[in-house]
């Protein structure tokens, strides 16, 4: 369901697939360890095609605020127009700047550099 890696000093998670309504919480939970282990790294999440649900769309949401309080900067990565557009109106809903991107490197070399 997630795997993660260290690139450039951000940490990348991948939610490899959709973890149903049940299991969203449990993925949230996941996905904000990883951000508390690695506090000092930015972080980007990559939603797979596979993923592109709205249980894990949510989780994505709960862990950006997580990130927010954390004060970690944290982006969004999908290849879904739809689901880009998505991700932008309920995380702008809930007063957060959620920063989301088509392609995974182009995510990753804007955290890196966020945070140099």
């Amino acid at each position: 369901m997630l795997s993660y890696r260290l690139e450039h000093e951000v940490l990348v998670i991948t939610v490899e697939e959709d973890p149903g309504i049940g299991g969203r919480a449990a993925l949230a939970g996941r996905i904000t360890d990883l951000v508390d282990a690695h506090r000092a790294s930015p972080v980007v999440v990559v939603i797979g095609e596979r993923a592109a649900g709205s249980a894990a769309v949510s989780a994505v949401l709960r862990a950006h605020q997580f990130c927010g309080r954390l004060g970690v900067l944290m982006s969004v990565v999908t290849h879904s127009a739809s689901l880009r557009r998505l991700l932008r109106a309920d995380a702008d809903s809930r007063g957060l700047r959620l920063v989301v991107h088509a392609r995974v490197d182009t995510a990753i070399s804007g955290s890196f550099a966020a945070a140099a």
